[in-house]
């Protein structure tokens, strides 16, 4: 029985190499489904927001089941694994992750986050982010097995500590975002919250706002020419984690938006882990030379006001120039 179990194993893995994965993301997506139609079914409630999570969760499980299903089946994983169909199964079920994720975890649907911005549904809460990266790591799986296209080493090998920018950049929108969502809940006039909970609300706003525009410049720049100047990456990411280890002290104290364990709390501190990866990373480089050596190299490019690649160089037969 042993056997013949993990012969079946073995085909299934030969027909289906993401099997595990879709199956995984099936999981999820149940258990998002359920959580979602019993949170509405608590609430009393009916807006649009939760007819709007609901169909989101209900497309995101039937589709995935109709893949999971297919993958079962000689005949229909040779028309789903590997297609151009299970690439856009994956690009539909990312965009409806991306709506469902949205709608969770907004403190004014009072679906997962109450309005202080308290996980009250942990199910909801944490198995639609685990469905969200489950689907980016289909897409990535995809295209790397279907297109050749490996997203992560691209990353890398496009420019250093690319990827850790761009997950900072990721966490400071969601801090932002989060800010104002708490800010316009509770900061307006006829609320009692504190001048102090308000202020800050306010700098976590701010802290997400810069936090996004400098990750953005270095992404960009990365992105355009594979590299950005040492000391601006340098520079940028001290301010950052400064910026950061603030915010991750106001915001989640006894009277900051963050205290309740939710989308604020979480980014904050992933918001100062990967800037503090980011100085780690700088001081790495600098420690090798690299940094240093590439500072150097645009200075010594340029010797007395011109550069010395149209310095003449004298020729070996003393009779030409090149």
């Amino acid at each position: 029985m042993a056997g013949i179990n993990l012969q079946t194993g073995e085909a299934l893995a030969n027909r289906s190499p993401r099997f595990v994965q879709w199956f995984a993301f099936l999981i999820f997506s149940i258990i998002t489904l359920a959580s979602t139609v019993e949170q509405r079914k608590y609430s009393g409630e009916s807006t649009n927001n939760m007819a709007w999570a609901v169909a989101c969760t209900s497309i995101i499980f039937t589709l995935s089941f109709i893949v999971v299903g297919m993958q079962l089946h000689p005949i229909g994983s040779t028309l789903i694994v590997g297609t151009k169909s299970e690439g856009i199964a994956i690009a539909v079920l990312l965009i409806f992750w991306v709506a469902t994720v949205s709608i969770i975890s907004d403190a004014r649907n009072n679906l997962a986050v109450e309005k202080d911005g308290a996980v009250s549904n942990g199910n909801l809460y944490y198995f639609s982010w685990a469905g969200f990266i489950s689907s980016v790591m289909l897409l990535v799986d995809y295209l790397r097995a279907v297109f050749g296209v490996d997203l992560a080493g691209e990353l890398r090998n496009r420019s250093e500590r690319l990827t850790t920018w761009s997950a900072l950049l990721a966490s400071e929108l969601v801090v932002m975002g989060s800010s104002v969502n708490i800010h316009d809940l509770y900061c307006s006039p006829n609320t009692d919250k504190s001048d102090a909970y308000c202020s800050r609300a306010m700098f976590g706003i701010v802290v997400g706002v810069m936090g996004t525009v400098m990750c953005l410049a270095v992404v960009g720049m990365k992105i355009a020419s594979s590299s950005v100047p040492f000391m601006v990456e340098t520079v940028f990411a001290i301010v950052l984690t400064v910026l950061n280890a603030f915010a991750v002290a106001f915001l989640t104290s006894p009277e900051g938006p963050g205290l309740p364990l939710g989308n604020l709390y979480y980014f904050s501190w992933i918001s100062l882990v990967c800037s503090a990866l980011l100085i780690a990373g700088c001081f790495e480089t600098y420690k090798t030379g690299e940094g240093s050596s590439a500072t150097n190299a645009d200075s010594a490019g340029v010797e007395n006001g011109e550069k010395m690649d149209d310095i003449p160089v004298e020729a070996l037969d003393e009779d030409e120039e090149i």
